[in-house]
């Protein structure tokens, strides 16, 4: 017998006597009505669980899910779930695969460069499991479509990675009066928790607001470890079976922290707010608003600073060319700064202008040009140049990313 998948033996005595969980939640679907002999053989190490058993694999090929983007998050999460036998999984995802995203996004590979991942995320599921059945959005998720899209699944996994969105597929759930299994990462850290307020506390109830603009950088600015991906998709995945078949104890009220480099797991009970906006007692929020600017995808300030004096990556290379007299700066961190930089600029990061210590490193005598990625954070610290007096300072829209398309595409992105 073999004891290395598990680490032990249980005596038969303590294996009589193990705890058995009893979920605090009922089912979120009914069973189908049988399984076929090919899928008895597929999942028998679920059927022996005495917790899963028929009924629960039966209440797993009965649901449908909708996972929310297939990317660092959604990809673990979709295959984990075909594996486990959910007979429905809806992917939405309008974004193409790229050549950055195969180092944590593993339902992936070279040859779909450049497809749709929610495409590209079909077909990795047709190997997992041909018993699936997959339904492709393509298109965005927007106000226009989310109440029609969620209202087709059962259970929705979110695997977004911008506030905007976040909130908006909390809304919708509220609204529609379904659960959600939600997880966020960056760098070593993880979060996942399950909001459903019928049963417990909202994403609004642990963040009634979101973060200032530029406040909290993204994945994309600020990296993730790849494996910190199946980590918490994994554990949303867990919880996402747990609340289709009813078993175990949720992770609804609760908000699990994961720090991979102290390999420590830690939870904090989260508690329904009375004065929820969408779900307490007297909501203010009856439908679904504009998330953008709830969010402030750039605060007020840097919209308006970056009015007229946003530049073209084509008009930096012509001031360049030309030998202007510009002071050109960017504002991304050191390690971005050395995968891919623009001839001539100067590093000097976006926490120096919010601090006021970059001021003082601005010439008097030479026009601010300022970048960043891809042109957010230049605007903000554009906003902090103009306040101080440089009134013909500007900054270039798309960054770094529009250099590399528009002026010199043998450099790297990332």
């Amino acid at each position: 017998m073999r004891y290395a998948a598990i680490g032990f033996k249980l005596t038969s005595h303590e294996a009589k006597f193990r705890r058995v969980t009893v979920s605090s939640l009922p089912p979120l679907v009914e069973p189908a009505a049988d399984l076929t002999l090919d899928e008895v053989k597929r999942y028998s190490r679920h059927l022996i669980i005495p917790e899963v058993g028929m009924t629960g694999q039966k209440r797993l090929k009965n649901s449908r899910v909708l996972v929310v983007g297939a990317g660092g998050l959604g990809s673990p999460a979709l295959l984990y779930l075909a594996a486990a036998g959910v007979g429905t999984l809806g992917v939405i995802d309008f974004d193409t695969v790229d050549e950055s995203n195969l180092q944590r996004q593993v339902i992936h590979g070279q040859s779909d460069i450049g497809r749709l991942k929610a495409e590209s995320a079909r077909d990795s599921i047709a190997e997992i499991n041909p018993f699936v059945t997959v339904q492709v959005h393509t298109e965005a998720l927007s106000n226009d479509n989310v109440m029609e899209v969620f209202s087709g699944y059962d259970l929705i996994v979110d695997g977004t990675d911008n506030f905007a969105t976040r909130y908006m597929v909390n809304d919708a759930c509220v609204l529609l009066g379904k659960p959600y299994v939600w997880g966020s990462i960056f760098r070593f850290d993880g979060q996942a928790s399950v909001f459903w307020a019928e049963y417990g506390p909202c994403y609004r109830c642990l963040y009634p607001d979101p973060p200032p603009p530029g406040m909290v950088p993204s994945c994309a600015e600020g990296g993730v470890l790849g494996v910190l991906c199946a980590s918490i998709g994994s554990i949303q995945v867990t919880e996402a079976i747990k609340l289709l078949t009813g078993i175990g104890d949720s992770l609804a009220g609760r908000l699990m922290i994961y720090d991979a480099l102290e390999m420590s797991y830690r939870t904090v009970r989260v508690r329904k707010d009375p004065e929820c906006a969408i779900c307490g007692k007297n909501p203010t929020i009856t439908s679904l608003i504009d998330y953008d600017a709830f969010c402030g995808v750039v605060s007020e300030d840097a919209a308006a600073a970056a009015t007229g004096s946003t530049i073209t990556a084509t008009e930096l290379k012509e001031m360049l060319d030309r030998k202007d007299n510009i002071f050109l700066i960017d504002v991304r961190e050191p390690n971005e700064y050395e995968i891919v930089s623009i001839p001539g600029s100067t590093l000097i990061p976006k926490d120096q202008f919010l601090t006021g210590a970059a001021l003082e490193r601005l010439p008097q005598d030479k026009r601010i040009v300022l970048h960043c990625k891809s042109g957010a954070r230049s605007a903000e610290c554009l906003a902090v140049v103009k306040d101080a007096g440089f009134a013909d300072a500007v900054h270039v829209g798309g960054g770094v990313l529009a250099w590399v398309n528009q002026v010199d595409p043998s450099l790297p992105t990332y």
